[in-house]
This record gives C-alpha cells, sequence and structure tokens, in this order.
C-alpha cells in the first residue's frame, strides 16, 4: 500500500478527518475535485458556529455540534482564525409560537445546550432594531470567517505531512487485497482505507467504492446582503423559529461587520448550478419583514449561494449525518450527509473518523 488512508473531499470535513488521522501516525492524501480545498460547500454557507439547539436528543448533529464548538473556538483561538462569539436570538412575534420555542428551548438544553427564554425587553436591549415579542438566547452561538478557517486546516494538515492533492476528482475505485486502488485524472495509487467526505458527491464516491447505496440530494441556498449603512440593523445573530426543511431565512453578522439574510432553501437536481433561476431581492424583502419592519427593498444586494448535501428530500425533516465503518465495503468509512451544522462539527467529526481508523487498524 502506498498510503494508510487517502480522504476524498478537502472541505473542512475532509482536511479535519485528514489532520486527525495524521495526528494518530496515518499516512495520509486529500483528494479534492476542486482547484482549491474548501471552494463548495465549506464557504459558501452562513459561517455560524452553532451551539446545537434543533437537533433530536441522541443524534450525531446534536452530540458532535456541541462537541464540535468548542474544538472549534479553540481551534479558532490557537490558530488566529477570525471569529466572534456574539450569541444569538430565535424570536418570534406571534403568542401562538410561544409553546413551539419553549420545546425548542428545551430540546437545546436536552443536548447540553445553554439556553434561556427571554422577553421583549432583553432582546432589544440587545437588537434595537430587531421586531421580537419574545425569544431564546444563545450565548455560545457565533461567527467564523469560513476562509481563513480553510487556510488554517490546510496549513496543520501540511504541517502534518499530509499530501494535499487539488483538481483531482476520484475517477474509479478496484479494491485490492488488504486496501483499495485509486484512480484520478493524473495518477493512480492505492491505500489501505478510504474515508468518504465527498460533500455533495458522497454517493456518486461511495458508489465507485463499491460502498452502501445512498443519495445527496442538493439543497440551494440564496443569500442577500445589507446595504453599508443599514448593516447597523443587526449586532449578531437573529433567527426565526425553523422551518419545514430549514432553520429559515435568518441574519447573520459577519466577523467583517456585514449582514447576510438567508439561506433559503430550494432543492434541485444539479451539484453544480448556483445561478439559475435565483429568488428576486422582492422575496428577501418579505421574508425578513418580520423581524425588520423597517427594511425596504433598496436597503439589500444580492448576496452569495451555497448548495446543501442533504441526506434527505423536500418531504422529509431530518437526516442524521452518516459516519461509520461502510457495512459493504469494511476499507471505507462514510463520512456523508455533512450539512449543517457540519463548519461547527468538523473538528469533532475528524476525531470521530480517526478512532474509527484507529480501532480498525
Amino acid at each position: 500500500m502506498d498510503l494508510d488512508v487517502a480522504v476524498i473531499g478537502g472541505g473542512v470535513v475532509g482536511l479535519s478527518c485528514a489532520l486527525a488521522l495524521a495526528q494518530r501516525g496515518a499516512s495520509v492524501c486529500v483528494l479534492e475535485r476542486e482547484t482549491r480545498t474548501g471552494h463548495s460547500t465549506s464557504t459558501r454557507n452562513s459561517g455560524v458556529i452553532h451551539a446545537g439547539i434543533y437537533y433530536p436528543e441522541g443524534s450525531l448533529k446534536g452530540r458532535l455540534c456541541v462537541e464540535g464548538r468548542d474544538r472549534l473556538y479553540d481551534f479558532c483561538e490557537r490558530h488566529h482564525v477570525p471569529y466572534r462569539r456574539s450569541g444569538k436570538f430565535i424570536v418570534i412575534n406571534q403568542e401562538h409560537e410561544r409553546a413551539a420555542l419553549e420545546a425548542l428551548c428545551q430540546r437545546g438544553i436536552a443536548n447540553g445546550v445553554e439556553l434561556e427564554v427571554v422577553d421583549r425587553a432583553f432582546i432589544r436591549q440587545r437588537e434595537p432594531h430587531i421586531r421580537a415579542l419574545a425569544g431564546i438566547w444563545s450565548p455560545t452561538t457565533g461567527m467564523v470567517e469560513t476562509e481563513a478557517l480553510v487556510r488554517a486546516l490546510t496549513h496543520a494538515c501540511r504541517a502534518q505531512d499530509v499530501a494535499l492533492v487539488v483538481a483531482s476528482p476520484l475517477t474509479a475505485a478496484v479494491t485490492i487485497g488488504d486496501g483499495v486502488e485509486l484512480t484520478t485524472p493524473h495518477e493512480q495509487f492505492s491505500a489501505r482505507q478510504v474515508v468518504n467526505a465527498a460533500g455533495l458527491y458522497a454517493d456518486h464516491v461511495s458508489a465507485l467504492l463499491a460502498g452502501r447505496a445512498f443519495t445527496i440530494h442538493p439543497c440551494r441556498g440564496e443569500y442577500a446582503e445589507l446595504a453599508r449603512s443599514r448593516q447597523h440593523w443587526v449586532n449578531g445573530l437573529v433567527y426565526p423559529l425553523p422551518a419545514h426543511s430549514s432553520l429559515g431565512v435568518h441574519l447573520t453578522k459577519t466577523t467583517w461587520g456585514s449582514v447576510r439574510l438567508g439561506p433559503t432553501a430550494k432543492f434541485q437536481d444539479s451539484k453544480d448550478d448556483y445561478e439559475s433561476d435565483r429568488l428576486p431581492l422582492e422575496a428577501f424583502v418579505e421574508a425578513a419583514r418580520p423581524l425588520l419592519p423597517d427594511i425596504k427593498l433598496a436597503d439589500l444586494q444580492p448576496g452569495a449561494t451555497g448548495i446543501r448535501p442533504k441526506l434527505h428530500g423536500p418531504d422529509q425533516r431530518f437526516a442524521d449525518f452518516i459516519i461509520e465503518r461502510d457495512a459493504v465495503n469494511p476499507h471505507v468509512i462514510q463520512a456523508a450527509g455533512i450539512e449543517s451544522p457540519g463548519l461547527t462539527s468538523c473538528l469533532a467529526i475528524g476525531e470521530m473518523v480517526a478512532g474509527i481508523w484507529q480501532h480498525h487498524d
């Protein structure tokens, strides 16, 4: 075998897996289909460090979000990645929503999250431009500069002698003896084990590796941004109650001071179509008005887009991460369906994957 482990996918999850594996003494390479690491899902999201509120008790999403949050704050501090522990509100404006708000608060507390239900005065003190009857206050939620996080993880991997190979999608794989022979457009090599952290293409990669079958459902999220003259309207993070297939269009103040509105949620067939049939800015005005009653069309400008690699379609509300040794091909460790809170959880996912590898090895 040329290597102990090949990691397919160079986003924050793949890089975190590679780093944790190399720190345990494995020889590791990362294959990334794009021309640079973290180019897709990792840097096309809100950049929120989630506290762990939304996920069912006992789920991987809930457990790894709480563990990953603390690991990520520590990593950012040690590696000088810009971040801000801004806190977050989840707000309501109708009395009939209060029961759902309190139930959500209790779910988060069951996951080990520090939360409290607060009144209008508490919210107005911190977010004077936000309209809210009541809300949940989450002091451990924050923001991270995703591009800087990717750079820091990339640098940390290189410091551990991880080989990072970009513009190299996996094109074929054959199980040979005690490992897998991998083919890219540029080379062929072998690894004892393979980690599938391929994001939007994890289903395709699993099929190439003769692993378990599952389907990734691309779900596009679009953003708008507040004009510079209106950025003072939001100080931290403000969310509505979660919607059916997303957390709803929310307000996030970045580490550099801009304010994003979004993301929306639209399931689509394409895994790389970020721009066609984008929503008009008017749609963001209507979505944001319950939170920002003074907002007008002139206060907005178009923002970025991203695509979530979901394991469920529009008719379902929840699917947990897949992080396990593959039941069909034991040379494969799956780290698939890593959407939100994947950014927050990335370092914890890396540790879990490295533990699976170490146990087998």
